[in-house]
């Protein structure tokens, strides 16, 4: 009797692996994106719970966003690109952008961002 071969070959193995490649090296291109947004994020939130909330202006949240960009290394957004409106007694601050991520040539991955705080108080 012939023995059969049971498993699968090296080709199949490899077919296999492609779709795993290619999201694993996705994930890896967008982790950058990803630990930017997290720096706006932790940058907007300190921002939002500072106790002196009530005496600021939007120029003095636009200067602490600055600096916490600055600290942080974020290039993209910039604190230009913040906008802060006000809101009733307190104010809003939206950091709402896109960046891409290069893949393949000219093939990249487009991710919008939108993170909306509200300061304590207002004057």
């Amino acid at each position: 009797m012939r023995a059969r071969q049971v498993g699968v070959t090296a080709i199949g193995w490899i077919i296999l692996m492609i779709p795993f490649a290619l999201v694993g090296y996705a994930c890896i291109r967008l982790a950058p994106v990803y630990l930017n947004y997290m720096k706006v994020v932790r940058a907007l939130d300190e921002v939002g719970s500072d106790p002196d909330g009530s005496s600021m202006n939007a120029d003095a949240i636009r200067m602490k966003i600055d600096r916490h960009f600055e600290i942080d290394m974020v290039d993209y957004p910039t604190a230009k690109d913040i906008k802060i409106t006000r809101d009733g007694t307190s104010w809003a601050v939206e950091a709402s952008y896109e960046d891409d991520a290069p893949l393949f040539s000219n093939l990249s991955l487009h991710v919008v961002f939108d993170k909306l705080i509200h300061t304590r108080g207002g004057s």
